[in-house]
Formats: C-alpha cells, sequence, structure tokens
C-alpha cells in the first residue's frame, strides 16, 4: 500500500512540508469563545487565487502549530474549508484540503466508535478523550472546483470528522460533558504558554516573520 495519499490519491514521494506552506504567511489561529468558531461556516462561493493564497496560508499555518488539519474559521475566515497533513493507524500519511466538506452518514453497521485522544489548536494544550467513527467519508471539492470524495480510517477518519465539525460551528469541546469540558479548560491555562512557546520557535526555526 502507498505510504503517501494527497488528494485522496497515491503518490510515490512526498516533502515533508507540503509545497503550499512555502507560499503561505502565518496567520493566527482563533480560541475557543470568539465568534467565527461557534457558528456555522458560509460556503465557499469563488474559486480562484484568494482562495488559493488562504489554502497556502493554512497549511504554513497548521505546521507551525504542529496541527494534524485546520479549518478556515482557526484563522478567522467564515468559509467552509479545511487543510489536512495526517496518518491514520496504519502509519499511512494523508495530505490536501477539501472545499465546502460535507461528512456523509454511515450505517451503523459499517462503523464503531472509537474513544481517543483528541486536541485543537484552537484549544491550545487540552488533550480529551472524544468518541469518533473509526471512518469518515468526506465530500466536497478542490480548489479549482472539482469534486472530491475523501475517504479515511482511525485517526485520520477521527481528522476528517473533526476539522467537518469545525465547518459546522462546532468544537470537540461541544462533544464533551459539563466536567470534561471544564477539564480541557484547565488544561488550556495550565499549557498555553508552552503551547505558544513552541509555535514561536516553529516561525523562527522555519524563518518566517
Amino acid at each position: 500500500m502507498p505510504s503517501v495519499f494527497v488528494q485522496g490519491r497515491p503518490v510515490e514521494s512526498y516533502p515533508p512540508l507540503a509545497p503550499e506552506a512555502r507560499r503561505g504567511s502565518v496567520r493566527r489561529i482563533t480560541e475557543t469563545g470568539e465568534e467565527v468558531l461557534h457558528k456555522p461556516c458560509r460556503d465557499v462561493t469563488e474559486f480562484g487565487p484568494d482562495l488559493a493564497a488562504l489554502i497556502d496560508d493554512m497549511f504554513l499555518t497548521m505546521y507551525i502549530a504542529d496541527g494534524a488539519g485546520l479549518a478556515a474559521n482557526q484563522v478567522g475566515v467564515d468559509l467552509r474549508l479545511f487543510v489536512y497533513d495526517c496518518a491514520d493507524d496504519d502509519g499511512v500519511r494523508h495530505v490536501g484540503h477539501i472545499v465546502n466538506p460535507v461528512l456523509e452518514p454511515l450505517d451503523a453497521t459499517r462503523r464503531r466508535l472509537l474513544d481517543d485522544s483528541e486536541g485543537c489548536l484552537s484549544v491550545p494544550g487540552a488533550v480529551m478523550d472524544v468518541p469518533r467513527p473509526d471512518r469518515a467519508v468526506v465530500r466536497g471539492f478542490d480548489k479549482d472546483g472539482e469534486p472530491l470524495l475523501i475517504e479515511g480510517t482511525g485517526y485520520f477518519a477521527r481528522c476528517l470528522a473533526h476539522e467537518t465539525d469545525h465547518c459546522e460551528g462546532q468544537l470537540y469541546l461541544d462533544r464533551l460533558s459539563k466536567r470534561e469540558r471544564k477539564e480541557a479548560l484547565r488544561q488550556v491555562a495550565d499549557r498555553r504558554e508552552e503551547v505558544f512557546a513552541r509555535r514561536a520557535a516553529n516561525i523562527e526555526a522555519l524563518g518566517r516573520p
């Protein structure tokens, strides 16, 4: 089986950072409590250079923050779009972006729930167990408006579901109990400075403003 899939297609080799990141600029990552994260995003209706530039920025920002995925509203842009660079449970790397994503409902006989750890760049420093299906199928479009279908299993399925949630105005905190949410926010308070120091170091290491 190929070790890397880009936009759902196997490739023989791929650089450590997606080429889009070289063209991008670092953007500020929004945090829980900011309005843009807590309302459904607008559909993308214009495909062109502005959308491509946003995707470039999102890839670089995701890497700076050591993330596996990043949605547009996490950089303050109210659009249905996310990028990802995430390995599945078999170690296969998946890289790409998807515009106007829709998570397909799965028949209960074709899925099982996995309770596994999950973090979020907009909830800096917190990691909590969240139940998610072990398989995800997302339909949408690429930056040129061509139809896309991305399938994932294991941790990559978790990433696809998590990022699609962002486009619906949901954070993983919304899937937690009141007690669990309180614990997640306590973790943020304890670890936020450490997270931001690491991001600053990554910016410096990549020589980006």
